[in-house]
């Protein structure tokens, strides 16, 4: 598989059974539904991942997975900087459910909000705090500038820090027994 290659949620289902699905969204995300037989790689633990992830590949396609196909673009580029090919799911988990494609969940786990949602919540309330304040302190404004500006660059360059820095909440995070559990299944 070249590593530019994405697919359709309706190509993917039909693939399902031959893919080894990896869904780089935080823990929490992954826990409110993911695609059947899905191994949970939070992106910013892909370069740990990295032995497991080419031994997959080794064995078989690997199909990257996120909300919306942003987050498993940027891991599937990173991937093809170590010779590792993998696909990305055009339209993530979105896509998938949208079609009606049936999802997993643990049982027993909470679902947390899709990191989008997360990140319109935290910039829209430090706007809005922002605006509050700066009725009865001026400066306080620039907390609004600064966010709205970090909004813009984040529109423009397809990257967010806001949610790089959501992530590393502990309702995002996964505990290394979880993650190694599933490189360990990546291996095997």
């Amino acid at each position: 598989m070249a590593p530019t290659v994405s697919l359709t949620a309706t190509q993917a289902h039909a693939r399902l059974h031959e893919l080894t699905v990896v869904d780089v969204r935080t823990p929490g995300e992954y826990a409110s539904g993911h695609l059947p037989g899905a191994h949970n790689i939070p992106l910013d633990h892909l370069d740990a991942a990295l032995p497991a992830l080419r031994t997959a590949a080794g064995r078989g396609d690997l199909l990257l997975v996120c909300a919306s196909g942003v987050r498993s673009g940027q891991a599937r580029e990173r991937l093809a900087e170590y010779g590792i090919a993998a696909a990305s799911l055009t339209g993530g988990t979105t896509a998938w459910t949208q079609l009606g494609h049936d999802v997993q969940r643990p049982a027993g786990s909470r679902a947390v909000w899709a990191m989008e949602r997360q990140v319109r919540l935290a910039a829209g309330s430090l706007v809005l705090t922002g605006l509050l304040a700066g009725r009865r302190w001026p400066k306080a404004r620039l907390l609004s500038a600064g966010i709205a500006g970090g909004l813009v660059f984040s529109a423009l360059t397809d990257t967010c820090g806001m949610a790089r820095i959501l992530a590393k909440l502990p309702h995002n995070q996964s505990k290394a027994t979880d993650l190694d559990t599933t490189l360990a299944a990546l291996t095997d």
